[in-house]
């Protein structure tokens, strides 16, 4: 399995930095953007626009995003993900960089794309674990969306980063926040604990606020990497996608988020009012968004 070059990672970490200070460039200042597809069809056409800003936790910002458009093997595939990370950036970085590559390597995934994804993370998380004195002790959350053609749409997530719906107006969460209590019988089993102090969220060991991520050596006999799955054929019914950060869905509830987006076109714009939501309620965390409009 390859290894992670921790100098080269450095160095290319503080080029960038030096590049960024010579253009004056606010390193917290928010990142923004938008796209669309280049199918052919104005039916399969997908817009996006995405948006994160940096929390008031005390720490770097540590949520980093995909939001792309690919051609392989003929089919035009938009790859969208959320990563947040804990003690540290390194993990979220590195997944940032070749998650949806291991994904799309894998030899299963134009005919089982279910399964690719799940071995993807999988092996991804036993990369990262191998290589840990380069990534550090740290971990990530992740929820990633795959659309291919414009038809359909595979949604992944690990952690308490959220994707959510709109369908007719109606918002549906296609993913599983895994929360500690939630799964408390297999950790349990897999000889850990989880604590519930007034207060405080409940916690794996008393440090973790979810069950499963990627990374995070010292809790990994008791988190999970295994992702839940969602297949979303996308139809007239389906208009639009949020992917955030769980900075944003603390604040914020789902069928609030896409009353909020409806009436907005832009999708970067939409992400942007989202986290400007979120910050007026007083998250006070990392909060990262992504808007996928559908037609």
């Amino acid at each position: 399995m390859p290894k992670i070059n921790s100098d080269m990672e450095t160095a290319r970490g503080g080029l960038l930095n030096k590049i960024k200070r010579a253009a004056c460039l606010d390193l917290s200042s928010p990142a923004t953007g938008k796209g669309k597809s280049k199918s052919n069809s104005s039916s399969n056409k997908v817009a996006y626009g995405f948006h994160l800003v940096e929390g008031q936790s005390g720490h770097d910002m540590e949520d980093y995003h995909v939001a792309e458009y690919q051609k392989r093997n003929g089919h035009v595939l938009g790859l969208f993900a959320i990563f947040d990370g804990h003690l540290g950036d390194r993990v979220p970085i590195y997944l940032k960089d070749n998650l949806f590559n291991n994904i799309l390597e894998q030899p299963s995934f134009w005919e089982y794309p279910e399964l690719a994804i799940k071995n993807a993370y999988r092996s991804t998380d036993n990369i990262i674990l191998e290589n840990s004195r380069q990534l550090g002790p740290g971990g990530s959350t992740a929820v990633t969306a795959i659309v291919i053609d414009g038809k359909d749409l595979w949604i992944a997530n690990i952690g308490d980063s959220r994707a959510v719906v709109c369908e007719r107006g109606v918002a549906n969460q296609l993913t599983v926040d895994h929360e500690p209590h939630s799964e408390r019988k297999r950790i349990e089993k897999q000889g850990g604990f989880v604590t519930s102090l007034p207060g405080d969220v409940p916690r794996v060991n008393g440090q973790l606020a979810v069950a499963r991520a990627f990374g995070d050596q010292s809790l990994k006999n008791h988190l999970s990497s295994e992702p839940d799955i969602r297949h979303v054929p996308i139809d007239c019914a389906i208009e639009f996608v949020i992917l955030a950060s769980d900075g944003l869905w603390k604040v914020i509830k789902n069928q609030e988020a896409v009353d909020i987006v409806k009436s907005i076109k832009d999708p970067q714009a939409a992400a942007k009012r989202l986290t400007t939501e979120a910050l007026t309620r007083k998250s006070k965390d990392d909060i990262s968004c992504i808007v996928i409009r559908f037609g």
